[in-house]
């Protein structure tokens, strides 16, 4: 039951601030603060029904520390997308063409801030988490990257490929991220630092919602297999190898900190146990 209330409390929360937020989108600074209010007003409340659900202290939103975590975070993402539009650019597949729009990459850092910290809470705080208390780690890694991927088929342009990329690129890295560092801090900045980078500086298309105006008007062409196509950068195979690089990073960091949750092997038969008696 905890699960289920935080989710419905962090999802009315996220809900909430999507309608608001398209409902300004014409106005960049509206767009950007209402991003940013629904970015603290979600942590605020994950942090408020974890404490009444589970009489715990959420140490994994814990405000010390918060701010480096996070820059820290957001230069591993935006330097892992350089890293995978540059490889994508050296083969023709994208270039620049001339200056983008500052008002645009100003409306994009509220809308991309609100979407990174709604997501995380949900995917990384609640179910990977819960999850992982459960029934250990890397169960809980395999479920909620196949549930991430899977949510973004619901995206305008979204395929089969890039359901799964996403999942093996993104689902699988930030939980990764948050087993080796036990905060949400550092997965909202990774998460962040992509999807402004992706589409605030170079203005390409994100999990498959269109082009975007960012700092930088760029033109992406060629094969889908080497751009990702309508989805996006996220659909190449550069994204899928950085991301999965990442993940085996975070994942041997985790194991030497000590921060892996071994499976329950005998969870079921104590529960039937109980159940008997």
């Amino acid at each position: 039951m905890r699960l289920l209330k935080q989710l419905v409390a962090v999802a009315a929360v996220a809900f909430v601030g999507s309608v608001g937020v398209g409902a300004v989108q014409g106005n960049p600074l509206l767009t950007l603060i209402l991003g940013v209010a629904t970015a603290v007003l979600a942590v605020f409340v994950y942090a408020r029904v974890v404490r009444w659900s589970e009489r715990r202290e959420p140490v994994e939103v814990a405000t010390k520390g918060a701010a480096a975590a996070v820059g820290r975070g957001t230069l591993i993402g935006i330097g892992m997308f350089v890293a995978v539009i540059a490889n994508i650019a050296v083969l023709g597949g994208y270039r620049v063409v001339g200056q983008g729009s500052v008002s645009g990459a100003v409306a994009l850092f509220g809308f991309m801030a609100a979407a990174a910290v709604t997501e995380e809470l949900i995917f990384r705080g609640i179910l990977f988490r819960i999850i992982e208390e459960r029934a250990g780690t890397w169960p809980a890694l395999t479920l909620t990257s196949l549930l991430f991927g899977l949510s973004h088929l619901f995206n305008p342009n979204a395929s089969l490929w890039g359901a799964i990329a996403i999942a093996i690129e993104a689902g699988a890295m930030l939980a990764a991220a948050y087993a080796a560092t036990r905060t949400l801090w550092v997965p909202i900045g990774l998460h962040f630092g992509w999807n402004f980078a992706a589409a605030g500086i170079f203005s390409t298309e994100v999990s498959g919602n269109g082009a975007t105006e960012g700092l930088l008007h760029g033109v992406t062409s060629g094969p889908a297999l080497l751009t990702g196509g309508g989805f996006g950068p996220e659909a190449s195979p550069y994204a899928v190898a950085f991301g999965a690089l990442l993940t085996i990073v975070f994942m041997w960091l985790a194991r030497r900190r000590g921060n892996l949750v071994p499976r329950r092997r005998g969870a079921r038969t104590d529960a039937t146990a109980t159940l008997s008696q």
